[in-house]
């Protein structure tokens, strides 16, 4: 939590000081949005609708901050190899681009990992069926999925018309959906009640979907990265204090 809010309160700071109208727009934007479903995913009794909502939107924001990402990479490799300049655009501009896009979808990326999780644990707590430590106050029904509460309309061996049904190696069944914005957005890899892990490889047998596992392992990379930077430079300058070093 307190990672969560330096990341997501220091860069105002800069923003402000700095002058970078462009990214103050779009935090205000997302924090707007972000705050209205996180209160929407901590009020109880939860609504109905409110899971949906909240994974629908933490998915659109990663998706955006993957292509994001991607495009910023790409921007940057073309303008390293020079093919910049075949398109008569400065290589000072060109990568100006790239880092820019490259920032925006990795700092995204990383609070929505985040915001996504707190929300996911607050409203698996709620419905019951799910707690983060200890047994849940539930009993789940094959019948009903552990992650939003509803009914399980589909069989596992049918093929859904709007969405399929999904059982984990555990046997507890969820909609297709909602498992995999447990595990890919919400940042879980247990099962919702039972916490058995959950094997991602074979959730993911397309290989078009396991570049979205290996970026959602890259933005906790660089969260870790980022929370304990103040504290590793902190110890190297505390070392080079005492050693007479600085």
């Amino acid at each position: 939590m307190v990672t969560l809010f330096q990341m997501w309160v220091v860069p105002l700071y800069f923003t402000v000081k700095l002058h970078w109208w462009r990214f103050l727009v779009i935090w205000i934007l997302f924090s707007a949005v972000t705050a209205f479903v996180t209160f929407r995913a901590t009020r109880k009794p939860l609504v109905q609708t409110t899971p949906r909502l909240v994974y629908k939107w933490f998915l659109l924001i990663y998706k955006i901050s993957y292509a994001t990402g991607i495009v910023g990479y790409m921007a940057v490799m073309f303008t390293l190899f020079g093919l910049s300049l075949l398109f008569k655009i400065k290589p000072e501009d060109a990568m100006d681009f790239g880092i820019s896009l490259l920032f925006y979808g990795l700092y995204y990326g990383v609070l929505e990992r985040d915001f996504a999780e707190m929300c996911a644990d607050y409203m698996a707590s709620t419905i019951g069926f799910y707690s983060e430590s200890g047994m849940p106050t539930k009993h789940l029904s094959d019948s009903v999925c552990a992650v939003c509460g509803q009914q399980i309309f589909v069989d596992v061996s049918e093929e859904g018309i709007i969405e399929n049904t999904y059982r984990l190696s555990c046997n507890h069944v969820f909609h297709e959906f909602c498992i995999r914005g447990w595990c890919i957005v919400g940042k879980k890899q247990t099962c919702p009640y039972c916490k058995e892990k959950v094997d991602l490889k074979r959730m993911f047998s397309n290989p078009w979907e396991r570049p979205h596992v290996m970026y959602g392992q890259l933005l906790d990379w660089l969260r870790y990265l980022v929370a304990w930077q103040p504290v590793i430079i902190g110890l190297v300058q505390g070392i080079n204090y005492i050693l007479g070093l600085e």
